[in-house]
């Protein structure tokens, strides 16, 4: 179950979501939560974004997810979540980087030489 800002819960279609730990030894974690896959409900819960962006990053192929039974309803499997959350922030520390190795120094712009 999952609490709001404003106070009020409700239960999640399918087990709390459970960052696993790179750490640790998978044959020994006998304690994995019950759940596969998650609707996008729950993923944009997770990623606290509404439906209709976890859907349009389904769609565009930038969250890879699955179409599974008749009626076609997307899922998209934990270990692929958690591996696009840690992606979005390797790509965010990159681009923090390159933005630090780009900024010129005040002494360049005005044409001063530093000793």
């Amino acid at each position: 179950m999952l609490a709001n800002s404003l106070g009020s819960s409700r239960k999640l279609s399918t087990a709390p979501f459970v960052p696993i730990s790179r750490s640790h030894n998978r044959a020994m974690d006998q304690h994995e939560p019950i759940g596969r896959f998650l609707t996008l409900a729950d993923t944009a819960e997770v990623l606290n974004v509404s439906m209709s962006q976890a859907y349009a990053l389904v769609r565009s192929g930038e969250l890879p997810a699955i179409k599974i039974g008749a009626s076609g309803r997307w899922r998209v499997e934990r270990d692929v979540l958690e591996s696009y959350i840690d992606a979005m922030y390797e790509e965010n520390r990159r681009r923090a980087l390159w933005q630090q190795a780009n900024l010129p120094d005040v002494a360049e712009i005005f044409g001063e030489r530093r000793p």
